[in-house]
Order: structure tokens, then sequence, then C-alpha cells
């Protein structure tokens, strides 16, 4: 018996493995357009579910406050229009100059004896200043006295003499011509009693020049001269400088185009207040009149100086100052005015928005403007007393528009805008505003791939 022999299985014949295929290109840039959607929907949906309706958008509906149909109502800021007094000035830049200003000099030479005034002090006009050494104008006042005593004496000789010979000439016993001679004699002495009186008042006068008085009512400078000092008249300093600064004058230049309206209401007499203010124009140093004006015009500057006087009581006026000079030429009684911001100007000129208080709407008006201050305008036409004009936000309006006014509050708002229940409490997104607001977006994007992807896979295998 053949000994079996085992012959080993033989493994079954198993077909390859079908490798599996990668999706199309069609299919992948499909299914990304697909997927852009979605995210795009998506952030669409929390924006809007994050966003809340804004005012504007709830005051264009049905009970917005006011305003015409989808406008919403402005808030704006308002002023009534006043009567009131308006002054008309000018303003100009002035000099303070003293009425008068004296350098003190000695009439005489001579040693400076005594100094009687101190720097700064106000003297009175005849005030003694100073004295200088009188001995030797003494001595030449006596020395002229003299003289003329002598003198007067030899006339009284000659008028006796002569009337000895006019005796004697009428009795014949004496010649004409020795009349005649006498008679010149005492006509000469005459002459020479006269000058010696002349000489004598001369020195008098300097012996009263060795008193140095002030000429002038004002204020003295720095001391210029010591005592010991010999001083004459040629001196180019002299003793002091005194200054009248009470009444004082400021100096200002005038626009040539009102010189005529200040010299109109010179001549009628008119008193214009004039104010004098510091370098700040924050205080005022002194109230004057308006004095004289120049009698030409500056061709280099187009202006005409002017003077106006101040009391200067209280001394705030330094000769030399500048100081801002305010002239009053005339006054506006009952001007009806309202703030600089409230008028505006366009195309068919200067106009403001009044306000109608009943229906919180505005129009528009054309005015007339008339003098301005620094915040307020005059309206010469167009506006009366009491009617309000928009401020603030005229930049926003037209013509008949709706407007919030100060202390309104818009309907249905609260004050950041949120909107509000029945009962005053805020009001939040609806109950299933999210999904329903999500299922039309998201559903279609997820379920439209799912098609796709089995239309794809049937189509590889039936390859």
């Amino acid at each position: 018996m053949d000994p079996q022999v085992t012959t080993p299985p033989i493994p079954a014949r198993t077909a390859p493995a079908t490798p599996a295929k990668r999706p199309s290109r069609r299919a992948r840039v499909v299914g990304g357009l697909l997927a852009v959607l979605a995210l795009g929907g998506t952030g669409w949906l929390a924006w809007h579910l994050t966003h809340p309706a804004t005012p504007a958008s709830a005051a264009a509906g049905p009970g917005a406050a006011g305003g015409r149909r989808g406008a919403p109502a402005t808030t704006v800021g308002v002023a009534t229009a006043e009567s009131t007094r308006i002054p008309i000035l000018l303003e100009a830049l002035g000099t303070v100059t003293p009425q008068a200003t004296v350098k003190v000099r000695p009439q005489v030479s001579g040693v400076m004896e005594k100094v009687l005034f101190k720097e700064g002090q106000m003297v009175r006009a005849g005030d003694l200043m100073a004295t200088i050494d009188p001995r030797q104008f003494e001595l030449a006042l006596m020395q002229a006295s003299g003289q003329r005593q002598r003198d007067e004496a030899q006339l009284a000789s000659a008028r006796v003499t002569l009337e000895r010979f006019k005796t004697l000439l009428g009795q014949d016993s004496i010649a004409r011509q020795e009349v005649d001679t006498q008679a010149a004699l005492v006509k000469q002495l005459e002459g020479t009693v006269v000058i010696d009186k002349a000489n004598e008042g001369t020195a008098r006068l300097n012996l009263g020049y060795a008193r140095v008085v002030a000429p002038i009512s004002g204020r003295v400078g720095l001391r210029t001269i010591d005592v010991g000092n010999v001083v004459s008249s040629s001196d180019a300093n002299g003793i002091a400088v005194i200054t009248q600064v009470s009444p004082i004058d400021v100096v200002f230049a005038v626009p040539q185009d009102q010189a005529g309206e200040l010299q109109q209401a010179a001549v009628a007499g008119t008193a214009m207040k004039v104010t004098a203010l510091d370098r700040t124009r924050a205080s005022a140093l002194d109230a004057g009149m308006f004095a004289s004006l120049d009698n030409q015009v500056d061709t280099t500057t187009g202006t005409v100086k002017a003077k106006a006087r101040f009391a200067n009581s209280q001394l705030a006026l330094f000769p030399s100052q500048f100081v801002n000079v305010r002239l009053e030429l005339r006054t506006i009684e009952n001007a009806v005015t309202v703030p600089v911001a409230a008028l505006r100007h366009g195309n068919a000129g200067d106009y403001v928005y009044v306000v109608n208080a009943a229906e919180r709407t505005v129009s528009l008006r054309k005015v007339e403007r008339g003098q301005a201050t620094a915040d307020k305008i005059q309206i010469a036409s167009g506006l009366k007393a009491g009617e309000q004009v928009i401020t603030e936000g005229a930049d926003r309006l037209k013509d008949g528009a709706s407007v919030v006014l100060p202390g309104d509050s818009p309907k249905g708002m609260n004050g950041g805008g949120k909107r509000q229940r029945p009962d005053g409490s805020p009001r939040g997104p609806r109950p299933g505003a999210s999904a329903a607001a999500e299922s039309p977006v998201s559903a279609p994007a997820a379920g439209a791939s799912s098609p796709q992807r089995h239309r794809r896979a049937s189509q590889a295998e039936g390859a």
C-alpha cells in the first residue's frame, strides 16, 4: 500500500481589492461653495440677533415723535429772541498822554542849597521844590537899589535947579539957554532913574529865581540833581520833571469812515462815553468823555487821531501807557437780538429757523441783520421778541422739519434707545426667533450636500 502523499491545500484565489475612488474636482468645488454659504448665513443671523432695532428706525415707524413720514426728529438747541439795548461801540488802541509835562530848570546859576521834594511826590503849582544860594542875588539887589537911590537924588536936585532958573528967566535975570540946558539934564536923570529901577527889578527877580517852585500840579519824576552841585539855566536835565496826571488824556486812532459821525456828534454837543481797558480787556481802568478830533487824516494809515479825557482820580492811567479804548458812539433802544449761532446765511440771504412749539416743527424765515456785539446780533426785521429760534443742530434741518426740544423725550424710547414693552420694561428678542431664523438658512445648507454625495458615489460605482 502506497504511502499517502499529503498534498498541501491550494489557497482559494481571491479577487484583488478595488481601490476607493477620490471625489472629483467638481464635487469639491460645489461642497466648498455650500460651506461658504452656510458660514455666511450663520454670521448674518448672529449679527441680526445681537443688534436690535435702532432709535432712528423706531422713530420712522408709526408713533414716531413728530417729523415727516420716514424722517426722524432732530434734537436741537433753542434760544428766545430778546428786546434789549445795544450800544454801538468803537474799539481802538490808545496811548495815555498827559495834558502837560514840564522839565523844571533853574532860571539862574548858582549852588544848589536845598532839595525839598521827593521822587514820585505829588506837588501843586507854586510849591517850593529847591533853593539856590541867594547871597549873590541879594548883593546885586542892594547894588541896584543904591544906584537907583543915588540917581533919584540927582534928579531931585536937578529939578530944584530948573525951577530956580525958570524964576530967574521970568525976571529976565538969566539966559534962556541955561534954562534949556537944565531942563535937558532933568530929563536925562529921569531916564537914568528908570534904568536903575529896571536893574533893581532884575536883581529882585533873580533873587526870587533862587527859589525853584513847581510850575504846574502833577507828579514829580526821578531827581536828577543833588545838593551842592552848581546849576544853571542851560542844564539839559534840569532839576526834575513834573507830569500832570489828573486829568489826563488818551490819544487813539479812528477809522476815516467813522470820523464824520464823530465830528457830527461833537458839533451837536453829544456826550460820548469812553472807557479805558487794560491790555487783556478784562477790567476797566477809568471812564471818561470824548474830547476832540484832529483836523486831518493820516494818509499812511487812513485814520484820524482822536482824544478822550479822563479824570484819573485813582491814578490808574500812567503817562505813555498803552490801553484799549472803547468809545460808545450811540445806543439802539428796544433792539431784537438773538445769539450769533442762530443766524445763518444762504444763497437767498440771512435766515433763522423759528420753532413752532405746539407742533414741534421749525419754519425757515428770512431776516435782516443789524448791529452785532460779542455774542448777540440784532435782527432788524423778520423776527419779533419772544419767538424761539434754533441755535444748535440747524445743519440737519429743513423748512417744516420736526425737532425734539430740550426736555422732550421721544415716544416709545428709553434714554439708551432700547425698545420697551407697554409696562416700561426693556423688550428682548422674541422667543423662538433664533430657531426660526436659523431653520431657513442652515437646514437647506446641511441638506444640500447629502444628495450630492450619494449621486457622486453612485456614479463612481457604476464606472
